[in-house]
């Protein structure tokens, strides 16, 4: 798209897309990847324009870097609150790697947010196999007559939230005031 031609256009689709990032933003926290994306699909979706995708593309890009700009988006600071968020409701460390690098946050944002877990945490995977078993009911907190039966299933559940399988082995066979304890502490 050439601005100098089409001038009117273009300021009213920069117009529309920042006040639509805007709106967003005011809403939700989002990384400039998620925006970027939101931002094309309600351009593909409700304005319709004659541009080509990669003109819009190139003006979602220009206002992804002028809010990025005015500090309105921060990927670093996303991804450290994002991995709070995640540790707290129980997510390894590494499912809340994963976690980030599907929101689209740089591999070394996503690094600098697991180092500062690790440095403030103690065993920040053994606590969140504690919280996944609090809240899913399993392990411990399962009748001692039926931890054996579910032992297999247990275990699944652990390793699909990421643990390895010597600390899930560790948590599950913990004995259930060992493990109301811990959860005080916690």
């Amino acid at each position: 798209m050439n601005p100098t031609s089409n001038k009117k256009d273009f300021d009213e689709l920069t117009t529309n897309l920042r006040d639509l990032a805007y709106a967003y933003l005011e809403k939700y926290s989002s990384s400039k990847q998620q925006l970027k994306i939101y931002l094309l699909k309600k351009y593909l979706t409700k304005i319709k324009g004659t541009i080509s995708k990669k003109e819009v593309s190139s003006i979602i890009d220009e206002v992804v870097k002028n809010l990025e700009k005015n500090r309105i988006i921060n990927d670093e600071l996303y991804s450290d609150s994002k991995a709070r968020m995640y540790l707290r409701r129980g997510y390894s460390l590494n499912k809340i790697n994963q976690s980030l690098r599907l929101k689209g946050i740089d591999s070394k944002y996503i690094k600098q947010s697991i180092d500062k877990i690790k440095e403030n945490e103690i065993e920040p995977d053994f606590v969140s196999a504690l919280k996944l078993c609090k809240r899913r009911r399993i392990g411990p907190l399962r009748p001692q007559a039926n931890r054996e039966l579910f032992y297999k299933k247990d275990m699944g559940i652990l390793a699909r939230g990421g643990f390895h399988f010597e600390l899930s082995k560790r948590v599950l066979n913990l004995d259930i005031d060992e493990f109301k304890k811990l959860l005080k502490i916690v």
